[in-house]
């Protein structure tokens, strides 16, 4: 009783729009509800999980659902999907044992019942050992390639396997598949190195098709090992992720592990030493080095190296050789201040012990950068990949803090016109959106939001003038999402700028919060981390009064790409909210025509280039339904010849004919920055000056009038 009324109280508490103040809050009412009888109902962390997943997702949701029968069973077809989406391991059998639990879910969520849960592990275990002892038998063999049998890569028109049988006949058939184009792709390969290429029944083949098998072996035993370090949390959290599911597509609820991941991916910066590792057979190896990171500064450690112990300070070291590159990094990363030790082992055979004090590490490619485009360096351009920001330390990087001091850079070397990317931009951070948009125009509305059952609330910009007022082009594309669309949307219907890409950006229109689920189980229980629920609490709204919501932002100039083909966005996510209105926030009137964005389209229209990449969209998609393939030697080979002439006719596809001149954002940027970050930007310069949609954005900013 105690446990239900703590809850409703962080269901009001939930209505705060911005992780920053909720999480406080959260916090005094832990505080207060010390003071409360409440007794944990387990000791089981799952079981405290799920009651406090009920009840978010029936009291705090956007949209909740009635938690019944109905709801029990869109669980249930979900976690199937979820559990083995391929039907690589589940039989029949075992999905009707499963199923036959299909109008409990919604009990046992309320309940925490765990019953089958508990079931679907059993089963699953199960199945996976024998598919482990399935590949090995079958790859140990030579495979036949004679049959005239085909196989089904789409699952979703293939069934379960019947039996053990049917099982069996799956995996001879998918790693023939596999194995085949291995062989195809080896045979490619030696044909344009100037060797003889091997053909079933030539001699060499036996020796090539078990270089094949032995090569899919190996990548088998790396797939299935990184499965078997899965641990119970982690099959936790993809069964609690069926029932968020089914509100809708960005609800999701975060097992201890990926919170952690989550967090990093929101503020571009982890604590650790800054080194990438990778899976080495049964090491761990250093695969890269943060320029400027703790291990970088130390200077010790180096790319190559294998990992061989981790101990925490003076601690005993712990040996990790064959455990996976995921619990590795687990042990490798800690609180900024603290010693990790690292064992490791030399290119030359030798072994050292590496003492790393660990600091912040920053992800580079997350943030805002800058470059001038063109002969005269008059057009900015500022690349934002990601809408970032820390919710806990205000002293730490914000993208829109970043991206008004690129734009203050390109003004000090006499920018006429800009270029804003956020292709591929997936969002993030719903006020770090509106601090961005009001970069660019005077105070006013930026977006609307709307809370179940409150009404709707204008997010304003506050702040008095604009920072860049002249020309603005804003590039997007079919991942363009959420606080992006927040941008686009705002800028476009101000008539701040253009907005040019694919036809629509993602159509993301909803707006999370995240809930600690240690914070609200408060201190009276002790046994965790529980993890983080991810929570739609709020739609957001253009000033105009329409939405993203599937709809995204329309481009003002449209460019082919090669997957306008392929349906993609929001509107092909299970379960994603419906199209609404709300009244506009702001009245506009009627925009003026723009002559030079009707001779853009017809430029692109006549463009070769950009005809090209709408006639591989089409090339795409013709393939992608071309799901059955022949398991027959000579036949796939046909198969993959064919398509491989076709494909050569757009090698290079996206690169431009012509080379935009790239430079830095003010002369002698690259003294700023050490060899590494130099590199980087080199590398980053060649891409823009080849980059087709940029070379139109280009010629189109200049059109704009100034």
């Amino acid at each position: 009783m105690y446990f239900r009324r703590m809850l409703a109280l962080i269901r009001i508490l939930f209505m705060k729009k911005n992780l920053k103040y909720t999480l406080p809050a959260l916090a005094l009412i832990a505080a207060l509800a010390v003071g409360f009888s409440w007794k944990a109902p387990s000791d089981d962390q799952e079981k405290v999980v799920m009651l406090l997943v009920h009840d978010a997702l029936a009291g705090v949701h956007y949209q909740p659902k009635p938690i019944d029968d109905a709801f029990s069973q869109e669980v249930m077809a979900f976690f199937l999907e979820s559990l083995d989406a391929e039907k690589r391991f589940l039989q029949q059998s075992d999905i009707d044992q499963m199923r036959a639990y299909q109008n409990q879910l919604d009990d046992a969520l309320k309940n925490a019942d765990l019953t089958f849960f508990n079931l679907s592990q059993t089963l699953w275990q199960k199945r996976f050992a024998q598919s482990q002892e399935l590949y090995q038998e079958i790859l140990a063999q030579p495979l036949d390639f004679t049959s005239q049998r085909t196989f089904e890569t789409d699952s979703e028109k293939r069934g379960y396997a019947a039996d053990d049988a049917g099982m069996r006949a799956y995996w001879t058939d998918y790693l023939t598949y596999r194995v085949l184009m291995r062989l195809y792709d080896r045979s490619m390969a030696a044909d344009s190195a100037g060797q003889a290429k091997f053909i079933l029944g030539d001699p060499g083949f036996d020796e090539e098709e078990k270089k094949a098998r032995e090569k899919e072996m190996e990548i088998h035993d790396e797939w299935f090992s990184s499965m078997s370090d899965m641990e119970r949390s982690d099959w936790f959290g993809l069964y609690m992720n069926a029932y968020t599911g089914v509100l809708d597509p960005h609800t999701q609820y975060f097992p201890p592990r990926q919170q952690e991941n989550f967090e990093i991916e929101m503020t571009g910066q982890l604590e650790g030493i800054g080194a990438s590792l990778q899976q080495d057979g049964e090491f761990t190896s250093v695969a890269s080095i943060v320029t400027g990171s703790a291990c970088w500064r130390q200077g010790e450690l180096e790319v190559g190296d294998k990992i061989i112990k981790v101990a925490q300070g003076s601690a005993e070291p712990e040996d990790i050789v064959g455990m996976s590159t995921n619990k590795v990094v687990t042990k490798v990363r800690g609180k900024k201040g603290t010693e990790v030790r690292l064992t490791v082992r030399k290119k030359d055979g030798t072994e050292k012990v590496i003492p790393i004090i660990r600091d912040i590490v920053e992800i580079e490619a997350t943030f805002a950068r800058s470059a001038r485009l063109g002969a005269d360096g008059k057009t900015g351009y500022i690349r934002l990949p990601k809408f970032y920001v820390d919710f806990y330390d205000d002293n730490n990087r914000n993208c829109a803090d970043d991206v008004k001091k690129e734009i203050e850079i390109l003004k000090a070397q006499g920018m006429e016109r800009l270029i804003f990317d956020l292709r591929g931009n997936g969002g993030g951070s719903l006020p770090a959106a509106v601090d961005i948009a009001g970069l660019f125009f005077d105070k006013g509305p930026v977006v609307q939001v709307k809370t179940s059952g409150q009404r709707v609330r204008s997010y304003d910009d506050r702040a008095g003038g604009a920072v860049w007022d002249g020309p603005l082009l804003v590039m997007v594309n079919e991942g363009t999402a959420s606080a992006s669309e927040i941008v686009a949307a705002a800028l476009q219907d101000y008539d701040k700028a253009i907005i040019v890409g694919t036809r629509q950006t993602f159509g993301k229109g909803t707006v999370q919060n995240m809930l600690d689920l240690d914070r609200a189980a408060g201190p009276f229980y002790g046994d965790k981390p529980l993890g983080a629920l991810k929570l739609t609490i709020q739609k957001y709204y253009r000033i105009t009064g329409g939405t993203t919501q599937l709809q995204g932002v329309e481009s003002d100039v449209v460019l082919p790409h090669p997957y306008q083909e392929i349906p993609y966005g929001e509107r092909e996510l299970d379960y994603p909210l419906a199209v609404d209105y709300v009244e506009p926030a702001v009245k506009f009137e009627p925009k003026i025509s723009k002559p030079y964005l009707k001779a853009a389209q017809k430029r692109i229209a006549d463009n070769p280039e950009f005809a090209r990449i709408s006639e591989y969209a089409r090339w795409l998609k013709s393939q992608q339904d071309q799901t059955l393939v022949p398991l027959n030697y000579v036949a796939y080979f046909d198969r993959e010849a064919a398509a491989e002439v076709e494909a050569e006719a757009f090698d290079d596809l996206l690169k431009s004919s012509g080379e935009l001149p790239v430079a830095y954002a003010f002369p002698g940027q690259e003294s700023t920055l050490d060899s590494g970050k130099v590199t980087e930007y080199t590398r980053w310069f060649k891409g823009l000056s080849t980059d087709i949609y940029l070379g139109e954005a280009f010629r189109i900013v200049g059109e704009m009038p100034r």
